[in-house]
């Protein structure tokens, strides 16, 4: 990598589980994007299409994929290509005046690509403040033509993070289960990770048994889940690339819910060994157990604050599903929400003044985000199942699960309810999505 210019990169309540079949690096299905609501907000940026030098077409189409990276993220306004008076690809052809008088655009992002080798390509871009007629950032990678896709997500981080002070997280990945087939005659289900746009998808794990609660690791390199391959349920740690994997938890009764820790040495997880589904914390060095709760009700879904000092959970103790808080060592919790009848599946933005969770209102569940210091809830989604939100590791996405059309979906919305999009598979449903955090 060759920097251009200097800049700052940052780089409900039970489960059932899986019958481990066979591993495969190899995707059956990718996730299709449709952006179903955007509004025309957020500030003006042009994305010029790459320059190109080579004998051939390149495989992937870097501006492209920056473009649509930009616009999912419900910060920029895109500025139409058929408006542009000119397609620059390096600085001394950039006319100031005519972005910013004429097209009133504040930042310009042009680009060049040239093949240097049978599969490799040096892949260039400039980040420019239209107004200031200054660089603020620009990159040179070379790469191989698998790595373009990569590059590109890289590319829209830098530029995120140097027009919003936050960091990007479009080169991070997301964990989601599929469904394939038609039941009695032969049902697949397959633990995948991809691309936080939903390419470049591998197959984790394939099961004739479903299969539930993908939970990543800090370093983004495992997946605890659970499974029930001898019909009970079984939780496990696996690596995202390679068959490594290991077993966890299988006392009597439940073993579900796995929630990493922040620092990656524990695990929050609910079991029923006693009885009750209750809230424990396992110390993975030594498999060692504390029990966190100790209530008659229904104890579950643990999420862990991003310091580290509490756990969030969902609780019928009050009568009906809400959120509750207790410290990560035990103790009296505090409940935590009160706006309806109905509050589940919550998590933390990575800055701990937020949760996302599932709400129900006049019968149908959305997903919603509550602020931790007003209590304040809004409701970000207009689809009427949803489930399992999962924030982007920069709080300013929320990947969930909902149905459309009588058909498991991903759909993600930003944090402001701004932008709305549904992620589809071309056959089979796709269910549980997890974001991972930024470790790549």
């Amino acid at each position: 990598m060759k920097v251009l210019a200097k800049t700052s990169v940052r780089g409900a309540l039970l489960l059932t589980g899986l019958v481990l079949m066979f591993w495969s690096l190899t995707a059956r299905s990718i996730l299709t994007i449709e952006i179903t609501q955007s509004l025309d907000v957020g500030m003006p940026i042009a994305i010029v299409p790459f320059g190109w030098e080579g004998t051939s077409k390149p495989p992937q189409d870097v501006s492209a994929v920056i473009e649509a990276d930009l616009a999912r993220s419900g910060h920029f306004r895109i500025q139409p290509k058929k408006d542009y008076l000119s397609a620059p690809h390096v600085q001394k052809d950039v006319i100031f005046k005519d972005w910013r008088r004429l097209l009133k655009t504040e930042a310009l992002v042009i680009g060049k690509m040239r093949q240097i080798g049978p599969d490799k390509y040096r892949v260039e871009f400039r980040l420019y403040d239209v107004f200031k007629e200054t660089q603020l950032a620009g990159y040179e990678f070379d790469v191989p033509a698998s790595g373009l896709r990569m590059v590109a997500h890289q590319f829209s981080d830098i530029i995120f993070e140097k027009l919003t002070g936050e960091p990007g997280v479009f080169n991070t990945r997301i964990a989601y289960i599929t469904k394939e087939g038609i039941p009695r005659r032969g049902v697949m289900f397959r633990l995948q990770v991809a691309d936080s746009d939903g390419y470049n998808p591998i197959t984790i794990l394939s099961s004739a048994e479903p299969l539930m609660s993908p939970s990543w690791s800090p370093d983004g390199k495992r997946l605890a889940y659970v499974s029930f391959e001898k019909k009970r349920t079984m939780l496990f740690v696996q690596n995202v690339t390679d068959s490594t994997r290991t077993l966890i938890a299988e006392f009597k009764g439940n073993n579900s819910a796995p929630a990493w820790s922040p620092d990656g040495t524990r695990l929050a997880l609910t079991l029923s060994k006693d009885g009750n589904a209750e809230i424990y914390v396992m110390r993975l060095a030594d498999r060692s157990l504390t029990r966190i709760t100790d209530n008659p009700a229904i104890d579950t879904e643990p999420a862990w604050s991003p310091d580290g000092q509490h756990i969030i959970f969902t609780s019928a103790r009050s009568g009906g599903p809400q959120i509750f808080r207790v410290s990560a060592q035990g103790g009296t919790p505090q409940r935590l929400t009160f706006e309806g009848d109905y509050n589940a599946r919550a998590s933390y933005s990575a800055d701990g003044r937020m949760l996302t969770l599932i709400t129900r209102s006049a019968g149908i569940f959305h997903t919603a985000v509550m602020d931790l210091k007003t209590s304040a809830l809004q409701v970000l989604t207009d689809t009427s199942l949803d489930e399992s939100p999962s924030f982007a590791p920069n709080g300013r996405i929320i990947l969930y699960a909902t149905i459309v059309q009588g058909r498991g979906v991903l759909a993600s919305v930003s944090s402001d309810g701004r932008v709305r999009q549904l992620l589809k598979l071309q056959e089979g449903d796709v269910r549980e999505p997890a974001w991972s955090p930024f470790n790549r």
